[in-house]
């Protein structure tokens, strides 16, 4: 059973969500703040009392975009903490989804909010709180680990608690993208190549493309040590994944699934040597 905090200003849509926060039945309490003062206020009383006490909080259903602080800000003051609550955010613009995973929410919810799709965040919260129960007390008699962000169809269970090396790099191994108001996460694994547009980057995998907001240069910085090479300015490609390299008249493609993808001159030497190594290696 959740006890929850929702915060938003605007009050019309603050009572709307916690209406239906409080049809839930996984919800006991629903709390509601105007503002993002408020919103401190009554999470610093939980946090004094601890999560079994009185006043704790389960969860914070967070709108991103307030006047002060933002949600983002007031989920960083929270990562702060030994045993914060878990965080939800509830907003009207999908350009935050990779700022809210890295910082652990467990899950984003675009406004208006359906009621389905607000019953599958409080469900991804019920689940992260039962695995977070059920891991073992850190050495030293601290509390758990904190849960990796719920994955959207995942079915593999609680991952173990690991070193901080170990939850940054389940954290590297996928990506959050937005498709029709759910976030869903995309193996790394599973993407072929990455395709510049502007200020944002889209992902090609054998079931289909995904566009994020992220610009090139971080995905090659990013995964540089997951075997991504950059190619050309508008291409990043899975070493992996090319299938063939051409030379023709001068020019340099490479062959990744039913793509031909140009390789500028300035890249191809290292990529030929990068190939040529993992053929021989």
């Amino acid at each position: 059973m959740l006890r929850v905090l929702a915060v938003d200003d605007e009050k019309p849509l603050l009572e709307e969500l916690l209406y239906l926060l409080r049809s839930d039945p996984r919800v006991v309490s629903a709390e509601g703040a105007s503002d993002a003062t408020g919103a401190l206020r009554r999470i610093t009383r939980a946090l004094e009392t601890g999560p079994d006490g009185p006043d704790g909080i389960d969860v914070v259903f967070l709108d991103i975009h307030m006047a002060g602080l933002t949600g983002l800000d007031i989920a960083r003051l929270l990562a702060g903490f030994a045993r914060p609550p878990l965080v939800v955010f509830v907003t009207a613009h999908e350009g935050f989804a990779v700022q809210a995973f890295d910082l652990k929410a467990v899950d984003y919810v675009l406004k208006p909010v359906r009621p389905e799709r607000l019953a599958e965040a409080v469900r991804r919260a019920c689940d992260q709180l039962t695995r977070t129960a059920a891991r073992p007390a850190e050495p030293g008699g601290g509390p758990p680990a904190p849960a990796a962000p719920a994955r959207h169809g995942a079915g593999a269970g609680p991952a173990p608690a690991g070193s901080t090396a170990d939850r940054a790099a389940d954290r590297v191994a996928e990506i959050a993208v937005e498709l029709g108001g759910v976030t869903r996460f995309v193996p790394v694994a599973d993407i072929a190549y990455v395709e510049a547009q502007g200020d944002y980057a889209r992902l090609h995998t054998d079931a289909g493309s995904h566009l994020v907001r992220i610009p090139l240069s971080t995905l090659e910085e990013r995964w540089a040590e997951r075997g991504f090479v950059r190619i050309h300015r508008r291409h990043l490609v899975a070493l992996g994944r090319i299938e063939e390299l051409r030379l023709d008249s001068g020019t340099t493609s490479v062959r990744v699934g039913s793509a031909e993808l140009q390789v500028s001159r300035r890249h191809a030497r290292q990529l030929r040597d990068l190939l040529m190594r993992r053929a021989t290696g």
